[in-house]
């Protein structure tokens, strides 16, 4: 089983904060109000992968290693 690499594109996110809301666990609030990450690799998608099909914007990537 591979890695799991989590990513967002910081320009067209709207902070809107649904993917913190989703998955707690890996996402938060930056400081600069916009989402990231806790970890760019995770063992398994888990609810990255819900946070990225929840994200109006679609500005999260869930990549299978």
């Amino acid at each position: 089983m591979g890695k799991v690499k989590v990513s967002i594109d910081k320009e067209a996110c709207i902070a809107c904060g649904t993917c913190a809301a989703i998955c707690p666990d890996n996402w938060e609030m930056g400081n600069d109000g916009k989402a990231q990450p806790k970890k760019a690799e995770v063992a398994e998608a888990g609810c990255n992968q819900q946070a990225a099909d929840s994200c109006p914007v679609g500005c999260i990537k869930v990549e299978e290693e």
